[in-house]
């Protein structure tokens, strides 16, 4: 993981990095072309920094509470949502399996209604919006 987190996950930090220079510089010629070519970069890049961010912040050691089943008010919602940590297990490897390629699964709370669920995302589509992130799984290296 560490190999991990140095090398790839940086890449996404030094690709978004250069592509928001490039945006900079088209936005101050008025390089209205230039500014939508870039778009796909920035998401992707920015995405995958974001989305491994939290992937990060998911892991803890059993000593900081890792390891150990969601207890509180996500406990209480899952059981709700799913009918128990077992099923919602079984549903979250469900939709992270049908992932074609590379993407990422997400258990993630509504921002409106609050209610959590699960959304896929392919490729590094950062999850905005309406919905806020809990816990992602990464499809293509993380998961099998």
């Amino acid at each position: 993981m560490e190999l991990h987190h140095k090398n790839h996950h940086q890449t996404y930090v030094n690709s978004f990095n250069a592509a928001s220079e490039q945006l900079s510089t088209a936005q101050s010629k008025s390089d209205i072309a230039a500014q939508i070519a870039l778009q796909p970069l920035i998401n992707f890049h920015g995405g995958g920094h974001i989305n491994h961010t939290l992937f990060w912040e998911n892991l803890a050691p059993k000593s900081s509470g890792g390891g150990e089943p969601p207890s509180g008010k996500l406990g209480k919602e899952i059981e709700a949502t799913f009918g128990g940590l077992e099923n919602f297990k079984g549903e979250f490897n469900k939709a992270l399996a049908a992932i074609q390629g590379s993407g990422w699964a997400w258990l993630v709370r509504d921002n409106q209604t609050g209610g959590i669920g699960i959304k896929t995302y392919q490729n590094q589509d950062p999850v905005v919006g309406q919905w806020t992130p809990l816990l992602g799984i990464d499809a293509w290296e993380h998961a099998y």
